[in-house]
This record gives structure tokens, C-alpha cells and sequence, in this order.
């Protein structure tokens, strides 16, 4: 995708567009639809292909926060692990961070 195709909206500027022009998602045809009818147009979804049997009930909202630089030593292996799953490793790293700090804080809590 070329970064100069893509157009940034907030989330006002999108409420404002529904309210003048309507929304252009026809509601009473998903209304309509069955729940087999949407899993099945999910599975000929190719963006969808990684993501269908992925047990949903369990995803939070994460809120971006500000981040702070730090410095940090990791075993190479561990950083090349994290760099070979592409871009926004230092991103994932987090995410493993804030898992294991979740369920040390879940833990104390029940303990």
C-alpha cells in the first residue's frame, strides 16, 4: 500500500460524514443475514483467512499510550525471534510485557 493513498479520518470528521450524507452500510441486508450466512462470507474473505478461527472472546481494547525510550539488553535470540516476524516487533515485545505483567498483577490478587 502507498503511504500517499491513504487518507487519515478522526472519528468526528467520520460522525459528521454519516450525519450529512447517511451511512452507506445497508443495515436491513446484515440485519437479514444469519449467523452461518456471515461465517461463511468471513471464510470466502481472504483478510480474513488467519483470523476466522481465532477464539474472539478473550480480546480486550488496547489504548495506545505514550511510550517511553529505554534502553534494554535481550538474548539476541530473543530479539532475532521478534525481528523476524517483520515490522512493529518493538510493538509485540510490549504486548508480552504488558501480558506477563497482567497475569503477575491478576495473580497477586487472587493470591
Amino acid at each position: 500500500m502507498n503511504k500517499q493513498n491513504i487518507v487519515t479520518t478522526t472519528l468526528e470528521e467520520v460522525q459528521e460524514r454519516i450525519r450529512r450524507d447517511g451511512s452507506r452500510t445497508d443495515w436491513a441486508r446484515v440485519d437479514a443475514m444469519t449467523d452461518e450466512e456471515i461465517e461463511a462470507q468471513m471464510r470466502d474473505d481472504p483478510d480474513w483467512k488467519d483470523f476466522i478461527d481465532v477464539d474472539w472472546s478473550k480480546a480486550v481494547a488496547v489504548y495506545p499510550q505514550p511510550k517511553n525510550p529505554v534502553s534494554i539488553r535481550l538474548d539476541s535470540d530473543v530479539l532475532d525471534f521478534f525481528k523476524a516476524t517483520g515490522k512493529g516487533y518493538q510493538t509485540r515485545i510490549n504486548a508480552v510485557l504488558r501480558h506477563f505483567m497482567q497475569e503477575t498483577l491478576k495473580n497477586k490478587k487472587a493470591g
